[in-house]
């Protein structure tokens, strides 16, 4: 049984919801202490890391990140000895994803919030706190696999409700316009305000956002391995992990060695 003040992170970018969520949960859970307030995905990603607390109330759309994207970015750096925070998703979407944010969530709440819905969730959190035991060692570590595998297959089944797989990407270099076959890509990686497109002889440069260009890769070719690195699978040679546990894959056709963030190292289970 847990006896001690339970803390917790909102991120929500409208502030006048932000504030009301906050007054709310202070009126039903007044042993809840609030930690900080952002307003957008990567400052959530930051304030989770810094203060470590125990629940997360998270809007979906967010400037930045999404909720998701900020839960999934959480979770890979999560400190290996302490459980996970439990997370509670803001969200206006519709009936249809719920159920799937279910899956990796405590609960979820649609906008506008609602004091008696809000309730609910904060009657789930208050037992849930309760009865919450110790877990140390291989349990710990099983327990926080399986919330990272429910985060990477609730991403899997947003992007798989994609339209058709993207053929062509157009770069522009100097005066001209490349057309880059997609077959052709080996991997892409995020870089400031670009995003590196690399095949097996050129590389470039385009404005398009990774996440914006994901959705429309198809998600059996395509694997995210990384917040910033998506590999052509076909293009990876081999897998291996080195004395801390961490995975990196070797290329058939480039010599660069990629790094797997722990998010996405389930997809590599053989080893």
């Amino acid at each position: 049984m847990n006896t001690s003040p339970p803390r917790a992170l909102i991120a929500e970018d409208e502030p006048l919801l932000a504030l009301a969520l906050q007054q709310l949960l202070g009126q039903l859970w007044p042993q809840l202490h609030i930690e900080a307030r952002v307003a957008d995905g990567i400052s959530a990603v930051q304030q989770a890391l810094t203060r470590l607390p125990d629940l997360l109330f998270l809007d979906i759309r967010m400037p930045g990140q999404t909720g998701l994207e900020a839960a999934a970015e959480i979770a890979d750096a999560w400190p290996e000895e302490q459980a996970l925070p439990a997370i509670v998703f803001v969200t206006a979407y519709d009936q249809y994803a719920l159920a799937a944010f279910e899956a990796c969530a405590m609960d979820y709440v649609l906008k506008p919030v609602q004091a008696a819905r809000l309730g609910q969730t904060v009657q789930r959190l208050q037992q849930w706190w309760q009865q919450r035991q110790p877990v140390q060692g291989t349990d710990l570590a099983m327990q926080n696999h399986r919330q990272l595998e429910q985060l990477l297959g609730l991403q899997q089944q947003l992007l798989g409700q994609a339209p058709a797989a993207l053929q062509i990407i157009q770069a522009s270099v100097g005066n001209q316009i490349h057309m880059v076959r997609v077959q052709d890509i080996i991997y892409l990686e995020a870089a400031d305000k670009y995003l590196r497109v690399l095949t097996a002889s050129q590389e470039y440069l385009i404005r398009t956002p990774l996440k914006e260009l994901l959705p429309q890769l198809d998600a059996r070719e395509f694997w995210q391995i990384h917040r910033g690195t998506v590999v052509r699978v076909q293009a990876i040679a081999s897998a291996q992990r080195d004395e801390s546990g961490r995975l990196s894959l070797l290329l058939r056709d480039r010599p660069e060695k990629l790094a797997v963030s722990r998010l996405y190292a389930t997809r590599f289970k053989a080893m």
